[in-house]
């Protein structure tokens, strides 16, 4: 009678824990496989989230870009999302003329090709920051040439403070020549936005236009010297004519007053011009179309490891009722219930889709934070996603749906168990 006292007086988790304890090489099994499938959900959950903010934030407002021939996709990267090479450049007049059209409700200039320590320097005008609707930290937005506004982690990272002066460099990773001839002054730090502005820093056309013509002077100095030299010979003549070339940038992008209409316009720029446009919604919705196969097909994977950690739970139970079966049928002798025994064995695998869940979001967390530093140091983009997704939730139920599965259908057998005889035979 006193037994029976002190197994209904038992702490069911406390004995079913033991009962983990006691299988460690099989209980690690199923909590990896339950870890890794919710890690690789979480995960892809996560980046998927992440992408679709930085890419849904960053393209808003933009109906098309004008550019150079090429990819369009790598146009809409490069000119909106500061991620790759621009296709080249196009004539500042042939775009203006075009954007003319009454069509286009604003139209905004981009030029690019210099960096600072690894921060784009984009050449723009103030349109660009209005429509990111910008917030100043400090400091104020440039108005002549030479001056930059430094977004909030540009200006962070780099230590930069209004009245800090620096030099760029050629190319977009930092390891390109200085253009020591010129040197950019802070007049305004950001806030935080949220957008691709953060890590760039803006200044005027005119600022990239005069660093890469001194730029070019330069290269040339010896060249022109010996031309100049022979031009005296042929007609002696001391005098040089300079015609200034056109002015070029990288791309325009535009936000038309209607964008269905602005399609026929996009046609014809593509068929009648050596421009290209490009429509930021097909071309990434292009892009998503590519990588949602991928990430599907990783999703398909993950749910695969997830059920075979059930199966290896339902086994493990199976195998233990099996082992346990004459202490169950004593326990049962004693006066313990069938329910409560039920139960015991219920909270095992119970405890495995818990654990397994919590190792699988901290796995996805660190998976997280592996990518942020790489996609960091690539591109200054952050990931930065810690708190629970809603879809991690429901993901929380299913791995605990399908662990008191496994853990259900191999503990019925204790309502098969014949006492009288499983005592007899042991």
């Amino acid at each position: 009678m006193q037994t029976n006292v002190c197994l209904n007086d038992m702490n069911l988790i406390k004995i079913s824990w033991s009962n983990l304890k006691d299988k460690p090489l099989t209980s690690f099994l199923s909590i990896s496989l339950m870890a890794l499938g919710i890690g690789i959900i979480s995960l892809l959950l996560l980046v998927s989230k992440q992408l679709d903010e930085k890419f849904t934030r960053n393209v808003k407002g933009i109906d098309m870009v004008i550019g150079a021939k090429g990819s369009p996709l790598q146009l809409i990267l490069a000119s909106i999302y500061q991620i790759d090479a621009p296709t080249g450049n196009i004539p500042l007049e042939e775009a203006t003329k075009l954007t003319r059209s009454p069509l286009v409700k604003t139209a905004i200039p981009l030029s690019m090709g210099d960096n600072y320590q690894g921060y784009r320097v984009i050449g723009t005008n103030e349109k660009y920051l209005q429509h990111f609707e910008v917030e100043y930290a400090e400091g104020k937005v440039f108005s002549k040439a030479m001056e930059v506004v430094a977004g909030a982690k540009a200006a962070q990272n780099l230590e930069l403070k209004v009245g800090d002066s620096f030099v760029s460099q050629h190319g977009y990773d930092g390891e390109g020549h200085k253009h020591d001839e010129q040197k950019f002054k802070v007049t305004g730090i950001l806030k935080t936005n949220n957008s691709v502005v953060d890590q760039l820093i803006l200044t005027p056309l005119e600022s990239v236009w005069a660093v890469h013509e001194h730029h070019e002077e330069g290269e040339q100095h010896a060249d022109s010297g010996a031309n100049a030299l022979k031009l005296l010979e042929e007609d002696g003549s001391h005098k040089e004519e300079h015609e200034e070339e056109p002015k070029e940038i990288t791309s325009m992008l535009i936000k038309f007053r209607n964008p269905a209409l602005g399609m026929m316009m996009a046609r014809n720029i593509n068929q009648n011009t050596t421009l290209q446009t490009a429509t930021p919604a097909i071309e990434i919705n292009r892009l998503f179309a590519l990588l949602g196969v991928g990430l599907d097909t990783l999703k398909w994977i993950a749910l695969v490891i997830i059920i075979v950690s059930g199966l290896s739970v339902f086994v493990s139970l199976y195998n233990s009722l099996k082992e346990r079966k004459y202490e169950m049928a004593l326990m049962l002798s004693m006066g313990a219930t069938r329910i409560r025994l039920f139960l015991l064995l219920l909270l095992e695998g119970l405890m495995i889709s818990i654990i397994g869940y919590a190792a699988g979001v901290l796995l996805s967390r660190l998976g997280l934070w592996v990518m942020a530093e790489n996609v960091e140091k690539n591109f200054h983009y952050d990931f930065n996603v810690l708190s629970l997704l809603p879809e991690e939730m429901y993901l929380m139920l299913g791995a605990l749906v399908i662990g008191l599965l496994a853990a259900a259908l191999p503990s019925l057998g204790i309502y098969r168990i014949n006492i009288s005889r499983t005592l007899a035979d042991e």
